[in-house]
């Protein structure tokens, strides 16, 4: 099989050099070409067309920045996959993104193995209409990421995996609230290919994590009406339906 073949454009060196390293024979991706800047970043997108299979952009940038890259790409109908990867998380930014047809919006700080099945999806994909961003699905994963950031709880570890794809089952799917143990750990489990026991303390392990190092004034906001959370820390239930419920009232509070 030939491997995808990426083409990042990114100022942070050491985050390039950290993808770089995770994809270091891997068996289907490969960093094969780099820029620094928006300027090279078009220049390598148009020379060396056919020879990359997505494009990997960050949006700040010096000289000029990911949205020129989106314009020139615009303007000079290249037709190409782009994950774009930024820290700055603005609605109207992600919209404005949306519109150029990109494949997937990926907030920073990421989890490698995300992008990884984020890169593997995007050119994957046998519905090219699929390439344009689902914005209401994209725009709750942001949501997500950036809440359990908040929290404390760092993406390296297991448990924070349960719990975000948790956490989007019950936004999407409220009625699975009263089958958490019969319905949403073996969902997780089987997702994830491991026992649902493994998934349990997984995810008890990660809140108490979070539990140690998040921002107090944050979970006494989310938590502080259901759970007292002076005595002892919310089940993971608790989490996971509160952190849910919260999202739910919030996007309804934006529209």
């Amino acid at each position: 099989m030939e491997k995808i073949k990426v083409l990042m454009i990114d100022d942070n060196v050491s985050l390039v050099d950290m993808v770089k390293e995770y994809f270091k024979g891997n068996e289907s991706i490969e960093i094969s070409y780099v820029a620094h800047n928006g300027l090279d970043g078009i220049n390598l997108i148009e020379n060396q067309s056919g020879n990359y299979d997505i494009v990997l952009l960050d949006l700040i940038m010096p000289q000029k920045d990911g949205l020129y890259v989106l314009d020139q790409v615009k303007e000079k109908n290249i037709n190409c996959n782009i994950i774009v990867e930024t820290s700055y998380n603005a609605q109207d930014v992600i919209r404005q993104v949306s519109e150029y047809g990109v494949s997937y919006f990926i907030l920073k700080p990421f989890d490698l193995c995300d992008l990884e099945n984020r890169i593997m999806e995007v050119c994957n994909s046998k519905n090219k209409e699929g390439r344009n961003i689902n914005l209401k699905q994209n725009n709750l994963n942001i949501s997500i990421t950036k809440i359990l950031h908040e929290l404390g709880i760092p993406s390296h570890i297991k448990g924070y995996q349960y719990i975000r794809e948790g956490i989007g089952i019950i936004y999407e799917r409220p009625e699975t609230i009263g089958g958490i143990t019969k319905e949403l750990y073996p969902e997780l489990a089987n997702k994830f290919d491991t026992t649902v026991s493994r998934v349990e303390r997984a995810i008890r392990h990660a809140i108490e994590v979070s539990w140690n190092r998040g921002d107090w004034n944050l979970m006494e906001e989310i938590f502080g009406h259901s759970v007292d959370i002076d005595k002892a820390k919310p089940t993971n239930s608790e989490f996971i339906v509160t952190i849910a419920d919260k999202l739910r009232l919030d996007n309804k509070v934006m529209c």
